[in-house]
């Protein structure tokens, strides 16, 4: 039977006939938190499905001051739980500074990401340290049993309990928590170390920095990388011994830049540079490796395989497009939102630490993007990515693909016209000798049914995706559009 209470609800000021693209439709936001247990399911649920799956969520409660971005949208944490055959789900904002201040005011106080800072309310200055809420909105992860919610233009890291979604505050890392820079979205988890790697980026040198810390939340390492000017980073990757950061040729213009302009430009006579550094190396320890130019939103995985190091992500055969999104052609702002205009496709870079040689070469000729994998293979050999196909022109997904790195196969599902999904946490069976094999696992993701106006929480099998989903449990509301995501295995969280 299911059980939905009201935790709570949030003001908001939207007009009730919005028709901004990213604030109606599929990206409809939400008000309301739920508490739902006994979720009603079709399909066969398994058993052996034990943990939580968390999607954070861009979910504007107020008007911009001009003109809304997506990436503006306060955060919204998104979690189904999954144990012996049963169900739930439960929302919550993430109680970021930003979003409690614009509570009290009632109106947007910080310039988005396609505003001039000279419009915001709250002072001027980089990224989320200044002209930009700290929305906490992009990327979710579970370290050492907290869930952390982080923004993509660094902030500070907001700590949720990953099954009640109860607020812990933000990481204070015993009071070394770089509070000038914050952190970016994308730090990574090693299940093996249980470590969090991490890095940050500003406009004043060294730009980068690099930092580790330990499955007792505590700050074990934290060095500046000095590039040739600001950056503007998005995601790291990492092996058993290295970490790999970026230095890609699509930045901020410097000469705006130096007028207080953050305005970014795709430079194509530069390379993309790879960054080498073992884990707790110094900064003279990086190494830097030149690849073709190109701009890389998100990696899948990095491993070591004798003197190479080999890393996948996402190449971006047209990094800066001249236009993209429902507006036409004239609607510029939204033209780093749809991988079909960006040309995005599974891509190796290979790396030589004897000789300094480097590949790369094409996986894939679909266009895909946001991938994810058995987080029991990061930084190590592995086969599989589970990436999103896009909707034409939109930041909608609209099916999933299987990469087999190592045959080339893909295997595709493709959700009927009108339903969109997120990205999708790979999540590993349970049990005693049971999931020894990279693909014995399923895949939870949640969708946006806009036939039926409602949201589900859909379940595939990992080793068999195009068979189509074997279990849907439906949530209290029909919830809007999301990106990231992750998975945390029940027996990692502490008292469950």
């Amino acid at each position: 039977m299911v059980d939905v209470e009201v935790y709570g609800k949030m003001l908001s000021t939207l007009p009730e006939d919005d028709d901004h693209p990213y604030r109606s439709g599929p990206w409809r936001p939400q008000t309301v938190e739920y508490d739902a247990t006994g979720l009603d399911v079709t399909g066969d649920l398994p058993d052996d499905l034990y943990g939580v799956y968390l999607r954070n969520t861009e979910n504007p409660l107020h008007p911009a001051i001009v003109r809304y971005h997506p990436f503006d949208g306060d955060a919204m944490i998104h979690q189904v739980s999954f144990r012996d055959g049963k169900v739930s789900y439960r929302n919550r904002f993430v109680r970021t500074d930003g979003l409690l201040a614009e509570q009290q005011a009632g109106r947007s106080l910080w310039a988005g990401a396609a505003e001039n800072p000279q419009v915001a309310v709250r002072p001027d200055g980089w990224g989320a340290r200044g002209r930009m809420k700290d929305a906490a909105s992009t990327d979710v992860v579970v370290h050492a049993g907290v869930a952390v919610a982080s923004f993509w233009q660094c902030g500070d890291l907001y700590r949720l309990d990953p099954l009640t979604l109860d607020d812990l505050g933000k990481s204070t890392w015993g009071g070394s928590f770089p509070a000038d820079l914050g952190v970016s979205a994308h730090a990574k988890v090693d299940d093996q170390t249980g470590e969090l790697l991490f890095f940050n980026y500003g406009t004043t040198a060294p730009y980068l920095h690099y930092g580790v810390v330990d499955a007792n939340h505590r700050l074990v390492h934290y060095v500046p990388i000095d590039l040739p000017g600001p950056r503007l980073p998005h995601d790291m990757a990492y092996t058993e011994h290295y970490a790999i950061l970026n230095d890609m040729p699509l930045f901020w213009e410097p000469e705006l830049l130096a007028r207080g302009r953050y305005a970014s430009r795709f430079h194509p006579e530069l390379p993309a540079r790879l960054g080498v550094i073992p884990r707790r190396g110094a900064p003279a320890d990086i190494r830097w490796f030149e690849f073709d130019p190109t701009y890389v939103l998100h990696w899948t995985n990095a491993y070591e395989s004798g003197d190479e190091i080999v890393v996948e992500g996402f190449f971006q055969g047209c990094p800066e497009p001249a236009s993209a999104g429902p507006g036409g052609p004239a609607d510029k702002m939204f033209r780093f939102l749809a991988q079909d205009t960006m040309a995005t496709r599974l891509h190796r870079w290979r790396m030589n630490l004897v000789t300094g040689q480097t590949r790369e070469q094409d996986l894939s000729a679909a266009c895909t993007e946001f991938g994810t994998i058995n987080s029991r293979f990061g930084g190590r050999p592995y086969r599989y990515n589970y990436a999103a196909t896009n909707e034409p022109g939109w930041f909608l997904f609209n099916g999933l693909v299987k990469h087999d790195s190592l045959t080339g196969r893909e295997e595709r599902y493709q959700f009927e016209p009108g339903v969109f999904c997120s990205e999708a946490g790979v999540a590993p069976r349970a049990g005693n000798g049971v999931g020894t094999r990279e693909d014995d696992a399923y895949l939870v993701t949640l969708t946006v049914d806009m036939n039926r106006d409602l949201s589900e929480c859909v379940v595939f099998r990992a080793d068999d995706l195009a068979h189509g989903p074997i279990a849907r449990a439906r949530l209290p509301e029909r919830i809007a559009s999301g990106t990231h995501s992750c998975w945390a295995p029940g027996e990692s969280i502490r008292g469950w």
